[in-house]
Formats: C-alpha cells, structure tokens, sequence
C-alpha cells in the first residue's frame, strides 16, 4: 500500500475542492493517505511517503502561490529526489503553463512526476471525476 501524503495552499477554496477528491479517489484505490494545507506540512515528513502531490492555484504571470507554497516547494526541492510526484491546481486565465513549469521544476529536482491535473476555475462535476482518477493513480 503506497503512503501518500498531498500538501496543497488553496486561496479561494477551488484547489482545496480539488484536493479532497484526490484525497478520496487515492483512498478509494488503497492507499494510506494523508491530506494537509502547506502551512501544517513540514518538509521534514516527505521523507516518509511513497508519493508526494502538491497543490496550488495559478497566481500572477501563471506561478505556484507565492506566499506560503512557493519556500516550501524551494526547500522541499531537495527532499523530493527519487520520490514519485504529482502537481495539480486551478486556474483561470491562461492555458495551465504554471503546472507545466512546476512539473519542469519536479524533474530538475530529481522526481519521478507521475501525473497532473488541473481544473478552470472552480472544478464542476468532470474535473472533480478527473481528481479522483488522478487520486487513484498516485496509489
């Protein structure tokens, strides 16, 4: 059973939405799942899950959430080496580049990047059956 811990930062509760499903969809498959905001995560504990996914919405010029997700994706960095992970978030503008960077970023950093999803906005019934898919696939 793959451990799987999702760590996500949500500014207007859409990637939160998101999360949840991918949350359920991996427990659903089996996994033993732990699913936290990036402000109760530590980098520290990635060490002790099989898979890592990391959640954020689109800011700015398309970028991970500045405040609190992008330092703890920059320290993280090192410790996610070797590890299997996934990227996913919502967005409005734009065509997703922000999760395509950050899966550019996961690679440099040494991970195995399995997978990302993303939704437009706040994620309608489709997206939200794309975020338990997602979820499954990181079990």
């Amino acid at each position: 059973m793959a451990k799987v811990l999702i760590v996500y930062v949500s500014t207007t509760g859409n990637t939160e939405k998101m999360a949840s499903a991918i949350c359920e969809g991996a427990k659903a498959a089996g996994a033993d799942v732990t699913c936290k905001t990036v402000g109760d995560a530590s980098v520290s504990e990635l060490a002790n899950y099989d898979v890592i996914a990391f959640g954020s919405p689109a800011m700015g010029a398309e970028v991970i959430e500045e405040a609190e997700m992008e330092p703890f994706f920059t320290e993280a960095a090192s410790a996610i080496n070797g590890k299997k992970v996934a990227v996913f978030g919502s967005y409005d503008w734009g065509d997703g580049e922000w999760l395509r960077t950050w899966e550019d970023r996961c690679k440099e950093a040494g991970a195995d990047v399995i997978a990302s999803v993303k939704a437009h906005l706040e994620p309608d019934d489709d997206a939200i059956k794309e975020c338990k898919d997602f979820g499954a696939k990181l079990a």
